[in-house]
């Protein structure tokens, strides 16, 4: 495998890894942005209270994109993965 192969394959890899993470990290940014307002503007500094409804909201966006994601890799396998390893 030469070089270029392998950065490219490497680039489509990060690429494929930050497609897939950016629905979680703007709902935990999101959520934290929120409840971070919410808990400066009541004076609250529960733990709990920060960590649950995050937890909740990026279960429910997994549950919503898990299609998303699963297509995305499979795609990046079969397009790019699979080819490599059967030395096309």
């Amino acid at each position: 495998m030469s070089d270029a192969v392998f950065f490219d394959t490497l680039r489509q890899a990060l690429w494929a890894a930050v497609t897939v993470s950016a629905p979680l990290l703007a709902v935990a940014l999101a959520m934290g942005l929120a409840i971070g307002l919410l808990q400066a503007l009541t004076s609250v500094q529960e733990m709990t209270l920060t960590f649950v409804p995050k937890v909740g909201a990026m279960l429910i966006v997994f549950w919503v994109s898990m299609t998303f994601m699963t297509g995305t890799l499979v795609s990046f396998l079969t397009d790019r993965i699979i080819p490599l390893i059967a030395g096309s």
